[in-house]
């Protein structure tokens, strides 16, 4: 039997439940799967209790296979994986936790520690060496951060009982997939060590968001930007792609730079900023890498994206775990 095969099947049927996602959920729902001892049907083993919940099942007799999740559920990200975790449950509860013939069985598992309060390199490359080493485990749905995925596709993708299968509702990075501008000529080829791709993604890359941004920029007359990243895969990714975006739409890059998550304050980036004159800011990165703080000091220096703040410099304001977006000039300003 091949693992890979099946699990791209359980793949297709739990894909469905990061669309359904989307449509909500809260931290204290739970699923009526029972946890189940560390093995089950067939020898199904447990993945590691330091990173996973035990094995959830609530179909007949016990597990045949188990499917993994595999995202930061610590820090700011919480929020959208506990609903992702949720809607795979879900979905499993509707097919009766089957794939085919096969009975599935569950275990999410988390990709982050409390210090870091987001994903951690270490956890993830743990995990997928956990996830490689169990033949039982057929499919990874994961990851949430691209940096992760860049540690495990790979591993997963050399498994010693074959490819596992891995989807991420999240990853936009591009270079995970294709290669292109800002892309290593490594890239996405170190990825797939076996020559065979196990990887896929149900999400849009960030070429395409950093285009959308740059045309709406160009709509909203922005002539000069400054590009501020976070340096994390997402963050950097999105911002060379919006970079390259604006220049082809005739945009200045008035500045590319990365802001330090570790600093205490930006007002010092914000000031030099307005006196560079552009007309927006970018902001390409993640809210755990400090982009709080970056948001409040881009406030208190340029201020907010209420039409009350300064005509000498415009920026963006689209507060989320995502990059920002250009915004029209406040009024009165020319």
């Amino acid at each position: 039997m091949n693992r890979g095969l099946i699990g791209a099947f359980a793949l297709v049927v739990v894909a469905l439940a990061l669309v359904a996602a989307g449509c909500g959920g809260d931290d204290n729902g739970g699923a009526t799967a029972t946890e189940t001892a560390a093995t089950g049907g067939g020898g199904v083993e447990a993945l590691p209790s330091s990173s996973c919940t035990a094995i959830e099942y609530g179909g007949e007799g016990e597990p045949d296979f188990l499917i993994a999740s595999d995202f930061p559920m610590q820090g700011s990200s919480r929020t959208q994986t506990v609903q992702i975790v949720e809607a795979i449950r879900y979905l499993l509860e509707q097919t009766n936790w089957q794939a085919g013939d096969y009975k599935i069985g569950f275990q999410a598992c988390d990709d982050s520690t409390a210090q870091a309060g987001k994903w951690d390199s270490g956890k993830c490359s743990t995990n997928a060496q956990a996830y490689a080493a169990n033949d039982k485990v057929l499919a990874v749905i994961g990851t949430f951060n691209s940096g992760c995925a860049a540690i495990e596709i790979p591993v997963l993708n050399q498994a010693p009982g074959g490819a596992v299968a891995m989807m991420s509702p999240a990853n936009t990075y591009v270079c995970l997939t294709e290669g292109g501008p800002g892309c290593d000529k490594t890239e996405p080829d170190k990825y797939y060590p076996s020559g065979s791709r196990n990887y896929a993604r149900v999400v849009a890359h960030d070429a395409y968001q950093g285009a959308a941004v740059a045309e709406f920029a160009k709509e909203q007359g922005v002539t000069s930007v400054y590009i501020l990243n976070d340096k994390e895969a997402y963050g950097l990714g999105v911002a060379t792609n919006f970079k390259n975006a604006a220049e082809a739409v005739g945009i200045t890059i008035a500045g590319f730079e990365a802001w330090d998550p570790k600093a205490s304050s930006y007002e010092a980036l914000f000031n030099k900023i307005k006196g560079s004159g552009a007309d927006a800011v970018f902001l390409g990165g993640l809210i755990d890498e400090n982009g709080a703080q970056v948001i409040k000091d881009k406030a208190a220096v340029l201020g907010p994206n209420d039409g009350a703040s300064s005509c000498s410099c415009r920026t963006a304001s689209r507060h989320s775990r995502r990059s920002t977006r250009p915004v029209p000039p406040p009024r009165g300003c020319s």
